[in-house]
């Protein structure tokens, strides 16, 4: 338990009625799971506003109230915290809660468009390597040494956050690593933690559908950096034409890392094929199971992030040879029979769908097909549809145009859209088949010895969205099972 003042440390606030040396038992953003002697804090979202259920908190039980508007009729016995910003509030007041835990660890935070959850996982893997306690907090899941945890958000809310961050110390995980998106930083979700490092991988065409413009998409990442403290190191990607632009007004220690620019850690491409690629990073040679030019940045993130932890050099490069590709990350299977090899990727924007399909097209022999299954996201910004759409056709032999999760827009009309970017020329190379798993199963069909699937847009995720349900969809054991059932 503790006093309502000694959370409100750092927090702006307007007003206070009410006695702050009462004791809260819990906080919440949720009124639902508001109980006796409990905190609540109303926040206006997207959906719903917070201040609707402040009632409901308070007839729950709640002993204190953090909002943005006085409601009219105030309860006695219930403390009232009025204060500019409620997302502000709650970052604060999450991380005095659970005793700013984040000070307490090496925290990691990776942002960009492509490459959070690869660069994530690997330096989590990396540190586990080595022997250290670790946590990750990622698209794909919440871990704190071997143990998972489900997650669904990028950025999880400032109270699961700085929970989290609370159990990792309290089992003595020293390093955690962290995805930052854009909608956490907008949401200031990842506001009040102490970064020792934060990386950026690269920007590209996304969540427009939120920024609205690129150039606000842009500078709500450049806010990560600008709030890192002098003692923290910022990592750079220069060869990105924004990678200068996040770092001009940090404070941290700035450091670059580029395969083209002149940067403190620079890497070449040796060589490139399907078993991996060989680097070499300044002076040293490295060999890595991972796969394109997109994941040598991503090495290069990684390893340049060790250096600044201080992890011996030698030590990081051998188990940079070792590490695994990230689930639903350029994650192939090859069929005995036909040899026909699938890849299944996240890749969900222009600018990522472009690096898999180069990096595919880099290495195959061009005697091939190259057939491509994408669609676009439902509710999300569609004016990367028809972009999605050009390039998949540009740079493939045969492109297969699908359902991704529609959620509540209508798949046929997303298709359409997508459509629209299609150039005269190629028109020929495209089939529109709405049901993901027809889609994939159609692919498999047109597949012949040597051919190569591309599988874009969900990676590792294991349902499909649809009119709010969730349903039971994974790419890689799709079309491993409809490569599997072929009898040619």
């Amino acid at each position: 338990m503790s006093q309502i003042k000694d959370i409100l440390y750092r927090v702006p606030i307007l007003a206070v009625e009410g006695n702050t040396n009462h004791h809260i038992t819990h906080i919440h953003i949720d009124s639902r799971k508001v109980g006796l002697n409990d905190l609540f804090i109303a926040i206006s979202g997207e959906a719903s506003d917070g201040h609707d259920f402040i009632k409901s908190a308070i007839d729950k039980g709640a002993l204190a109230i953090v909002c943005e508007k006085l409601p009219e009729q105030r309860n006695n016995g219930v403390t009232y915290i009025q204060v500019a910003d409620a997302r502000v509030a709650a970052a604060y007041i999450a991380s005095n809660y659970y005793g700013n835990p984040s000070q307490d660890l090496q925290l990691i935070g990776v942002t960009g468009t492509n490459g959070k959850t690869t660069v994530a996982s690997l330096l989590y893997d990396l540190f586990f390597a080595v022997g250290f306690k670790v946590g990750l907090i990622s698209t794909v899941v919440i871990k704190i040494n071997e143990t998972s945890y489900e997650t669904k958000l990028t950025t999880p809310d400032s109270l699961t956050i700085n929970s989290y961050l609370a159990k990792m110390r309290d089992e003595e995980v020293e390093y955690v690593f962290m995805e930052v998106s854009s909608h956490g930083i907008a949401q200031k979700r990842s506001l009040g933690l102490h970064f020792q490092v934060g990386i950026f991988t690269n920007l590209s065409h996304d969540h427009l559908d939120y920024h609205e413009t690129f150039a606000a998409y842009r500078d709500i990442k450049k806010q990560f950096f600008d709030q890192l403290p002098k003692t923290s190191v910022a990592i750079t990607n220069i060869d990105d034409k924004n990678g200068n632009y996040m770092l001009q007004n940090t404070k941290a220690k700035k450091v670059s890392y580029a395969l083209k620019s002149h940067a403190d850690y620079q890497a070449k491409i040796l060589e490139n094929n399907f078993n991996g690629l060989l680097l070499k990073i300044n002076q040293d040679e490295v060999w890595s199971g991972l796969i394109g030019s997109f994941n040598a940045y991503n090495l290069l993130a990684v390893f340049a992030a060790s250096q600044a932890l201080k992890l011996d050099r030698m030590e990081s490069l051998r188990l940079i040879s070792q590490l695994k590709p990230v689930n639903g990350r350029f994650q192939q299977f090859t069929s005995k029979q036909l040899k026909v090899t699938a890849i299944v990727d996240y890749a969900h924007t222009p600018d990522a769908l472009q690096n898999v399909l180069e990096t595919i097209n880099d290495i195959r022999t061009k005697n091939e097909q190259l057939i491509c299954v994408v669609g676009c996201g439902g509710n999300r910004d569609a004016s990367k549809r028809p972009l999605m759409a050009e390039i998949a056709t540009s740079l493939s032999t045969k492109t297969i145009f699908t359902s991704d999760n529609p959620r509540f827009e209508d798949p046929q009309q997303i298709i359409q859209e997508m459509e629209k970017g299609v150039s005269p020329t190629d028109v020929s190379k495209v089939l529109s088949v709405e049901n993901r798993e027809q889609a994939i199963k159609t692919a498999c069909s047109l597949a012949q010895e040597g051919d190569i699937i591309l599988i874009a847009g969900k990676g590792h995720e294991n349902y499909q969205e649809i009119k709010g349900e969730r349903s039971p969809f994974d790419d890689f054991l799709m079309v491993k099972k409809h490569l599997l059932s072929q009898n040619k």
